[in-house]
């Protein structure tokens, strides 16, 4: 096949950091290739170097044979480049079919909305998005939203698809949706870059692979012909315990006990219907369920964020259900909640901020109503280390970091303080292998230092790898709660649908 994209010695330096120092790339016509890479591996800035959002220090891009030097996003979409950022640039009050259109629009200052809806249809079964052009943003499915920034690139007539963590934000359901239209894509003879983490993900649906590691290029393969071991052990540069082994759990009493528990979420939605459960010390409980059947609602409950319409929570063998988030914080609950951004962290805080948000008001950190900088600088630094947040900068703002960076710094603070229970809602999400083993690691020396913890979780290979007991959710209601080493991908699964088992239907 015909190398469509090629980057040669792509170099980009910021002050104090080396963020690609060197990356060599092809990208031939109707492949898709991956790029794999640690949280911080210098993904992102190769993909916005590519895109006109950033200018390389040194080196070179080639389009279609052509040196190509983009100075903005409006150059490189003219030269056929599209771009699905994991955090999308939608407008919720307007429509799908305006979305996609918008600053081309047909008729121009004469909007010609009736065309704009043709042109927006006809776009979307050609590659198979369906769609509907008149559905407002606001109203869709974060997999549906994706789809209209896909639509936005072909409507700008892109040639090349640049995918960023595509599967970051989406359910098991939407990920194969998306897999079938990067497959019609591939058919179309439309190269796509396949940005991503998820060794099982590069697995299925790439052709080639480029690894990349501290800013290089470690490595380009044929998928085929390598493992997720091979390409674990090439994105961390060592050998990556792909499961966790932990010995068998020694649970004790009670740390939470839920007793008929109902919750509304914000909107007022019956979201919880009546959950009745048990956490013990020296466990993982794990949640599982299909997004959207409650088990976020109940997570945020327990923390404190969302009040209980019924029922009680016992913590620690004390009624906490009108306990204030800071209360049962006091009490001994951390919680790493499913939206870093909204629940936390402050994005403009830098991280030595983020670090003492739940004890600034202490000494060491304060004295006097006033913040002593030095003691907490010193812990932030520690907890970097520990965690192995990149950069390793404390005055770093929060925003500045990437999504698996800022989930480090989240679960660096609350397990950090030494809690009785650990909330974990997604700890995982959007981290790269040899992170995930880590935070593997912390969950599994919570447990067995005899803490409680609640896993949260839509990825069924890390509810099968930690759990001790599995508790399935749907629709609000706990379906079953069944031995984290009997459990099998396929009894979660019809248990996540509301279906019975076989050996429910057997016994019954």
């Amino acid at each position: 096949m015909e190398d469509f994209l090629e980057v040669i010695d792509l170099k980009k330096w910021f002050p104090g950091v080396k963020a690609n120092d060197g990356v060599n790339l092809t990208l031939r016509r109707g492949e898709v290739h991956a790029i794999l890479g640690e949280n911080g591996a210098g993904k992102s800035t190769l993909m916005k170097m590519i895109y006109g959002l950033l200018e390389p220090t040194s080196g070179e891009i080639r389009l279609a044979g052509e040196p190509v030097h983009f100075r903005s996003p409006r150059e490189a979409i003219q030269a056929g480049i599209g771009m699905v950022h994991q955090h999308f640039m939608l407008i919720p009050a307007l429509t799908v079919a305006e979305n996609v259109v918008l600053g081309d629009e047909p008729g121009g200052v004469n909007y010609n909305r009736r065309e704009a809806v043709r042109r927006v249809r006809e776009l979307s079964e050609r590659y198979g998005l369906d769609i509907d052009p008149t559905a407002k943003i606001a109203q869709l499915s974060v997999g549906l939203q994706q789809r209209v920034e896909i639509l936005k690139a072909f409507y700008r007539k892109a040639r090349l698809i640049i995918l960023d963590e595509p599967t970051a934000l989406l359910t098991p359901q939407e990920t194969r949706e998306l897999f079938n239209i990067v497959r019609n894509l591939k058919a179309e003879g439309i190269p796509v870059l396949f940005i991503s983490h998820k060794l099982d993900e590069v697995k299925e649906i790439s052709d080639r692979v480029t690894v990349m590691r501290a800013g290089k290029t470690v490595d380009s393969v044929r998928t085929a012909d390598a493992t997720p071991q091979d390409l674990a052990n090439m994105m961390v540069g060592r050998e990556v315990v792909l499961r966790i082994q932990k010995e068998v759990a020694k649970p004790g009493a009670p740390v939470l006990q839920l007793e008929d528990v109902k919750v509304r979420d914000k909107a007022k939605n019956l979201r919880v219907k009546g959950i009745t459960l048990e956490l013990r010390r020296g466990e993982i409980l794990g949640l599982a369920g299909i997004d959207g059947n409650g088990q976020f609602e109940l997570a945020d409950a327990i923390a404190g964020l969302l009040r209980p319409e019924d029922g009680r929570i016992i913590f620690d063998g004390h009624d906490i259900t009108h306990l204030t988030p800071a209360q049962r914080t006091e009490r001994g609950i951390a919680y790493v909640p499913q939206d870093r951004h909204a629940d936390g962290l402050v994005l403009e805080f830098d991280l030595v901020e983020n670090t003492i948000l739940r004890d600034f008001h202490k000494r060491p950190y304060s004295s006097g109503g006033i913040l002593r900088r030095k003691p907490a600088e010193d812990y932030t630094k520690r907890l970097i280390e520990a965690f192995d947040v990149r950069p390793p900068q404390p005055a770093r703002k929060a925003s500045e970091l990437s999504g698996g960076n800022q989930q480090k710094v989240i679960l660096a603070r609350e397990v950090s303080r030494d809690p009785i229970m650990l909330i974990a809602a997604q700890p995982t999400r959007g981290l790269d292998v040899g992170a995930i083993e880590g935070i593997h690691r912390q969950l599994v020396r919570l447990r067995d230092e005899g803490k409680g913890v609640l896993l949260v979780s839509l990825e069924m290979d890390e509810i099968l790898s930690l759990s001790d007991r599995i508790a399935v959710i749907h629709d609000g209601r706990i379906v079953d709660v069944i031995p984290g080493d009997t459990a099998t991908r396929e009894q979660i699964g019809l248990l996540m649908t509301g279906s019975r088992t076989n050996s429910e239907v057997a016994s019954s």
